[in-house]
């Protein structure tokens, strides 16, 4: 795909217009080759140094595919992540590229008060972004329902297994649908 644009990536006009709003025209490596995969429902496992554009290369695809199913009352998009920081960066690119759709996210995380957070589930988002501990705290408190989630994204996958997450994953893992969507994206394997 030499030369490919985001417009060759079967993204909507809405998608397309936020990206060259923010002076985005030619995808990424990552984004040319992982885009068109998820577009079609496929299962991934996609590696990719840090600074080249993972967090697009799923967050695009899903908002496209959101926006083609419709809205719901439900959760459908689910992004793990391991740390704050990359909890609220991937939110922040979430809430850019979709802001000519009709779509909504919310983030969940530790160290802070889970009130504010809870307030944004109650709105019914479409995406979640979510690190493990505080996402199992409010799912095992109720706030938080799983059964929908149609697309799953463990982001850093391979940080959150050296940092110790391999059994909130699992659990997190049990909880989900067995008809869903998966993608990992690492920077290592």
């Amino acid at each position: 795909m030499t030369g490919c644009q985001f417009t060759d990536l079967s993204l909507d006009e809405s998608i397309l217009r936020a990206l060259a709003e923010e002076g985005y025209h030619s995808p990424t490596p990552i984004q040319q080759e992982a885009i068109p995969h998820v577009l079609t429902g496929k299962d991934i496992v996609a590696t990719a140094q840090t600074g080249t554009g993972k967090t697009a290369a799923f967050s695009l695809p899903i908002l496209q595919m959101l926006k083609d199913r419709g809205k719901s009352k439900h959760i459908r998009a689910l992004i793990v992540t391991p740390t704050r920081e990359l909890a609220l960066q991937i939110q922040e690119n979430i809430t850019t590229y979709g802001r000519h759709l009709s779509l909504s996210s919310a983030v969940v995380l530790g160290g802070v008060s889970s009130f504010s957070q809870i307030k944004a589930l109650r709105k019914h988002p479409d995406i979640l972004i979510a690190t493990p501990g505080r996402l199992l705290d409010l799912f095992g408190q109720g706030h938080i329902r799983l059964d929908h989630i149609e697309m799953f994204v463990l982001d850093e996958a391979d940080r959150m297994l050296d940092m110790g997450f391999v059994q909130d994953v699992r659990t997190i893992v049990s909880k989900l649908p067995a008809k869903r969507q998966t993608l990992f994206f690492s920077a290592t394997m």
